[in-house]
């Protein structure tokens, strides 16, 4: 059967623990309590659920905030803080680190490739 939570279809292969953690905002811990408020063994298979038991499991996951509510609610704040123009805002402007990381090497991630440089033959 496929099961289909938020939008996400989860693998019927996977287990019902790393089978949650495809949705955005459900990591480890979550997937654990959804688990156990549904008196639920992690461990067991996706492809095993019945209708019953995947509504149960998307009733639980609608509790919280995940998925489309939760990305807009993130870049909402992202967008407030550069809106206010604070420090923080001022670096995911200009697409470097926020979190106080070194610029001077490193930050390839954020800063994106190397720009070529221009060779001053003087």
């Amino acid at each position: 059967m496929i099961v289909r939570i938020s939008g996400v279809i989860l693998a019927p292969k996977a287990h019902v623990r790393v089978a949650l953690q495809k949705i955005y905002g459900i990591g480890d811990p979550r997937a654990r309590k959804i688990c156990a408020s549904l008196e639920l063994d992690p461990e067991t298979k996706v492809e095993t659920f019945d209708e019953k038991m995947a509504i149960a499991l998307q009733d639980a996951v609608n509790k919280f905030e995940v998925e489309g509510d939760l990305r807009r609610r993130v870049s909402m704040s992202i967008k407030r803080l550069m809106d206010i123009k604070c420090y923080r805002g001022l670096r995911h402007k200009r697409g470097l680190p926020v979190r106080g990381q070194n610029t001077r090497t490193n930050a390839r991630t954020r800063k994106g490739r190397r720009k070529q440089q221009q060779s001053s033959a003087a």
